[in-house]
């Protein structure tokens, strides 16, 4: 098969969870420049439309469902809401998560609790209610999880929570894996470094409000590369897993991090 047809998504139904901005716009906008419909999933609706509107305006199709990934229902509703409009699910990337800063002595059981919730349960949500319309349809499926090189190595002191979600993404996706290989459905995760997002930005800032357009220009970092990732990036490894380029991989993680652990 060719190469162009390998990365062609076309007539596939993806999903992205947190798909509005940063790495998750990143993710949504290959995957349907690829061919794919992509419905956008996120609490904030106005992000949302945002999203669809700009994919919508380069001859993409998109569509939004408002999401939190931490509650069942809202993920019942998500499953059933995009079988309804296209009639299947192909691709699920599990990107949504949270990173509140907090050293241990200074973290609350609710921001823990929070989390946990958004960053692994709602993985594992999103995984179970998309899974079984995949293994109705046994046509197999595509799963990603957006994990973090601090699945794999820990992070700054004050994100032992988001530390402790991301080595529960990783574990969730290996021992998913596992299960469900016999329906053709590939699980997989990324562990990305420093992306630059709004997120990091203001982080980087401070706290002060940062503007940040959805290409941004890469700022320095102490890495071989010496440099921060940009969203694409990411963006480009979940089509590479999405697509039929990656016909024998599940279980597999792939670190996105310009060489950062290698120090």
């Amino acid at each position: 098969m060719p190469n162009n047809k390998l990365l062609d998504l076309s007539g596939r139904i993806a999903i992205v969870t947190g798909g509005s901005v940063g790495i998750g716009y990143g993710i949504s906008y290959r995957l349907a420049q690829a061919g794919a419909k992509v419905v956008i999933a996120t609490r904030n609706p106005e992000e949302a439309q945002k999203a669809v509107d700009d994919l919508t305006k380069e001859g993409f199709k998109a569509y939004a469902v408002t999401t939190d990934v931490s509650k069942e229902e809202d993920i019942k509703k998500l499953a059933k809401e995009t079988i309804k409009k296209f009639g299947s699910i192909d691709i699920l990337v599990n990107n949504a998560g949270v990173y509140p800063f907090s050293p241990l002595t200074q973290l609350t059981t609710e921001m823990f609790d929070k989390t946990i919730a958004i960053n692994l349960r709602g993985v594992f949500l999103c995984t179970k209610y998309v899974s079984e319309e995949m293994i109705k349809r046994n046509k197999g499926g595509k799963i990603i999880n957006i994990a973090s090189i601090d699945a794999i190595h820990p992070s700054m002191i004050g994100l032992s929570h988001y530390d402790a979600s991301k080595h529960g993404v990783w574990g969730f996706t290996k021992n998913v894996a596992l299960e469900l290989a016999k329906y053709n459905i590939q699980v997989n995760s990324i562990a990305p470094g420093g992306i630059i997002t709004q997120g990091t930005a203001v982080a980087q800032a401070g706290g002060k409000k940062v503007t940040l357009e959805r290409n941004p220009e890469p700022p320095k970092m102490e890495a071989p590369m010496g440099r921060m990732g940009v969203p694409d990036e990411i963006g480009k490894v979940v089509l590479f897993l999405a697509s039929d380029m990656a016909s024998y991989l599940t279980g597999s993680q792939i670190v996105v991090d310009g060489g950062y652990l290698l120090t």
